[in-house]
């Protein structure tokens, strides 16, 4: 997965701090990130993309499963420490707990947790 950013390095220090993960790959215009479920997060100074990106961040969301409600609320506060902007606080939806976050270029980054069966 590719999103296209202001500044590189700026976004790599914001997701640095957030996943607690140094990036495996870094320059001035790109940086990439291999995140627990093995997919590759690439960030991209849009200045250098041909052709240019159309849309601007915050048209689509990343999602981040964790296993239980418990844990939205831990991985809440602990981003809302690291300094996210968080734009949904934790909250109970039909599909399950999760909050929403965005990164420095507007991409919403969602936590959320399934319903637990009964």
């Amino acid at each position: 997965m590719l999103l296209y950013v202001n500044d590189a390095p700026a976004s790599a220090r914001f997701y640095t701090k957030l996943l607690g993960k140094e990036p495996v790959e870094a320059s001035e215009t790109f940086a990439m990130f291999i995140l627990p479920s093995g997919l590759g997060l690439g960030l991209w100074g849009k200045a250098g993309v041909e052709p240019a990106p159309a849309v601007p961040g915050g048209g689509c969301e990343i999602g981040f499963k964790v296993a239980t409600s418990s844990e939205i609320d831990a991985t809440h506060a602990d981003w809302q420490a690291k300094g996210a902007n968080i734009v949904m606080a934790p909250t109970d939806l039909d599909f399950g707990r999760s909050f929403v976050a965005a990164d420095p270029d507007g991409h919403r980054l969602r936590v959320y947790s399934m319903a637990e069966e009964v």
